[in-house]
């Protein structure tokens, strides 16, 4: 089986399944595994797909993301091979997702493998949090501020850890917020992601005086926005996280 991969955790999930020999297109932005995915042909970026190199290779299995590709570009490729098309909001929902890339790859006794083993790690964190709930905001670009909404894969894991969304825009996934209006919500926490945009530690210390009454921290967004094998590891990154911020 051919198989092009426009969509970075997606890539990461398929050489965890052992797969990686049978990829033959994968984005600018799939990194991992860095000494194996930067031998694989870059078929564009996830949202400005190169189609015609994807065409080109003829791949019999396409995966990609409702939320990371665009309309136009699956509506496309979706007339020369078949496209899996996933939409994922949830924890469970990112499971089933890993099953059905096993089922369609040849690689279902590993995928129920992976998919028990990242079930079984999550239910273990939630006897190791609080049980206590803070109010997070969690940032996902700098000008204009942006946070995640409640109707996202992060917000399921923020929830995984005890942690409610200040969002209250019922329209957008991720919507717009002020510095103001941040500064009233007062959440105990505020999260910088590294990704999509890369804040670093020079932002932390604005944020910090800013948003006084908040607990401002850095956070790895690999972690809270990656939907494939990368769920093994952040069950221990979370509860590492917890124990080092000192959010008890």
């Amino acid at each position: 089986m051919r198989i092009v991969s426009v969509v970075p955790s997606f890539t990461e999930l398929l050489f965890d399944l052992g797969l990686g020999s049978q990829i033959v297109g994968i984005t600018r932005y799939c990194i991992h595994p860095h000494e194996k995915a930067k031998y694989i042909p870059k078929i564009g970026g996830t949202k400005s797909l190169k189609t015609d190199r994807i065409i080109a290779v003829k791949p019999d299995l396409i995966i990609a993301n409702k939320e990371e590709n665009t309309k136009g570009d699956i509506e496309e490729l979706s007339k020369h091979c078949r496209v899996l098309v996933t939409e994922i909001y949830s924890l469970s929902d990112a499971i089933q997702v890993i099953l059905k890339v096993g089922e369609l790859t040849n690689t279902s006794f590993k995928a129920k493998i992976m998919a028990e083993s990242i079930t079984s790690k999550f239910e273990a964190l939630r006897f190791k949090i609080p049980t206590s709930k803070q109010t997070v905001a969690y940032l996902i670009w700098d000008s204009p501020m942006m946070i995640a909404g409640r109707n996202t894969f992060i917000n399921s894991l923020l929830q995984e850890l005890n942690w409610v969304n200040v969002d209250t825009d019922e329209k957008s996934r991720y919507p717009e917020v002020s510095e103001i209006s941040l500064q009233k919500l007062a959440p105990d926490l505020i999260l910088l992601s590294s990704e999509p945009y890369p804040f670093k530690s020079k932002h932390l210390d604005s944020y910090v005086r800013n948003f006084q009454k908040s607990k401002v921290i850095l956070v790895d967004g690999e972690m809270f926005s990656w939907y494939g094998s990368k769920l093994l590891q952040a069950p221990k990154y979370f509860e590492q996280l917890v124990n080092d911020s000192k959010l008890k």
